[in-house]
């Protein structure tokens, strides 16, 4: 079956901890109700640096960096967006990536 990576964009930003708690709890939700399809649940990552063809290296990257990633299975682009339509992620302000992983032989 056809891997998806998801790439989180955008940090969203809670008023207080307690609202930052409950979006981690309704973003395991949604990634546990996905079930077998959660190949690689996520990694949040840290500030970023983006590097350049010319070599140039400029920091946090971009106007719309990346915030994490996950790796799931599904049939189809669709079927894929349809399981990552419910993330949390979305209703708090970031915008989701997803792209198939191409199956090639390096």
């Amino acid at each position: 079956m056809p891997k998806f990576v998801i790439a989180y964009h955008g940090a969203p930003q809670f008023s207080s901890k307690e609202e930052g708690m409950a979006h981690m709890t309704a973003w395991k939700a949604w990634s546990q109700g996905m079930g077998a399809a959660v190949v690689e649940p996520g990694w949040p990552v840290g500030p970023s640096k983006t590097l350049a063809s010319d070599g140039a290296v400029s920091d946090d990257g971009g106007s719309n960096p990346i915030s994490g990633v996950s790796v799931i299975e599904a049939a189809s682009m669709e079927e894929a967006l349809a399981l990552v339509k419910p993330c949390p992620h979305l209703s708090a302000g970031g915008t989701i990536e997803i792209a198939e992983a191409m199956d090639m032989e390096m």
